[in-house]
């Protein structure tokens, strides 16, 4: 008769108890680092997906962005992502042209876009601006209001457009912080 070594099986046992104990560890800093990237992606950064050619030569179709929200003020010239719920839009990405107080004038005929009486230096953009939209200029944009416009001006629904026209700040979803996919675009807006 063979009798098992006591020694043999104690040793099996330790090697399971450590075995188990460190796929507890592992699924634990597994369900950490979840719960982490969940909040962080949750409270602190969007990754959102541009749809269309409005924001060209910026930001193209397909880039995935990444937006946050946290302790933000708009500025001209920042790009946002809005959500205004009285538009059949849904969410949408362009940029400040103008804030509360500012006034704009768009001369189509030369495609320049003016803020406060000063022609604005667009090297964003695709082409100058000589689709109107439907909007009567000059604008003044009230308090708490955005007048924004797509990089790709003659491809873009955006404040010149009645059905968009100035958007209150609250609907503000982020700001751009920069491309993350695909990787020839990565890189800051």
């Amino acid at each position: 008769m063979n009798q098992a070594d006591p020694k043999a099986s104690g040793h099996n046992e330790e090697q399971e108890g450590r075995f188990s104990s460190s796929l507890f560890d592992w699924s634990e800093s597994i369900v950490f680092s979840l719960i982490i990237v969940v909040v962080v992606f949750t409270f602190l950064f969007r990754m959102i997906s541009v749809s269309g050619q409005s924001m060209e030569p910026t930001l193209l179709d397909r880039d995935m962005m990444v937006v946050s929200n946290l302790a933000y003020a708009p500025d001209r010239g920042d790009v946002v992502v809005v959500n205004k719920p009285t538009t059949q839009f849904g969410s949408i990405v362009k940029r400040v042209i103008a804030v509360g107080g500012d006034t704009v004038d768009i001369n189509f005929a030369t495609g320049d876009v003016m803020v406060n009486g000063e022609v604005l230096d667009e090297s964003y953009i695709k082409e100058p601006t000589y689709t109107a939209e439907g909007m009567a200029f000059p604008v003044t944009v009230p308090e708490g209001q955005l007048f924004l416009m797509g990089d790709n001006r003659n491809r873009s629904n955006d404040s010149r457009d009645p059905q968009i026209g100035l958007v209150d700040e609250r609907y503000i979803i982020g700001h751009v912080l920069g491309v993350v996919f695909p990787f020839s675009s990565f890189g800051g807006v």
